[in-house]
């Protein structure tokens, strides 16, 4: 069998390959949505996500806050992965996560941080994914370089840059071979969601 190519968070499916299928409320939706109704929207989920905290936005960062923790609470009782989207709001997601106990993975999508984030993100062994905007940051592309294979995703999220792409880019950052990281990844994902 040919090694899939694992796109471990798309808005854009093809169809090709694993797009992991995610379910949960979106910082960005934290004003207008609640918890109540996500278990149901769980059915055929991979993991929840994306969920997390941003700091950018204009939703009230304490709303973000409740939201946040009670989908931690939730991946925490069913022992799900969670996807995370996390911006402007590193160390309030680090403090958030310190709270819950995350058995199967938390994963970092489309992770845009210094070396020293990925760093303390890496330690509690959490797994960084690298797409697009990764190389519009040269700080990004250093936290790329140390982030150990064994933690590492590739994403395409919104771009329309086909996932293959992405992943030659990413093997370059990291000085291996495109099938070198593609058995990673995908070794990654047979160990997160697909336990034996």
């Amino acid at each position: 069998m040919t090694t899939p190519w694992v796109n471990i968070h798309t808005h854009c499916f093809t169809g090709r390959g694993i797009e992991l299928r995610t379910a949960g409320i979106h910082p960005w939706e934290a004003a207008t949505r609640r918890c109540d109704g996500l278990r149901a929207e769980l059915d055929g989920a991979e993991a929840i996500g994306e969920i997390g905290l941003d700091f950018a936005c204009d939703v009230p960062r304490e709303r973000q806050m409740e939201l946040f923790g009670a989908q931690l609470a939730l991946a925490e009782e069913l022992g799900m992965p969670v996807v995370l989207h996390c911006v402007r709001a590193f160390e309030p997601t680090m403090r958030e996560l310190a709270a819950h106990r995350l058995l199967r993975a938390v994963i970092f999508h489309g992770f845009v941080g210094s070396p020293q984030q990925a760093r303390q993100a890496l330690a509690r062994g959490f797994c960084l994914s690298f797409g697009e905007r990764t190389f519009s940051s040269p700080r990004t592309v250093e936290a790329l370089r140390a982030t150990p294979l064994g933690q590492l995703f590739v994403e395409t999220d919104e771009s329309p840059t086909p996932v293959e792409q992405i992943y030659a880019r990413v093997a370059e950052a990291k000085g291996v071979s495109v099938e070198t990281l593609r058995e990673a990844a995908w070794e990654n994902y047979k160990r997160i969601f697909k336990p034996t």
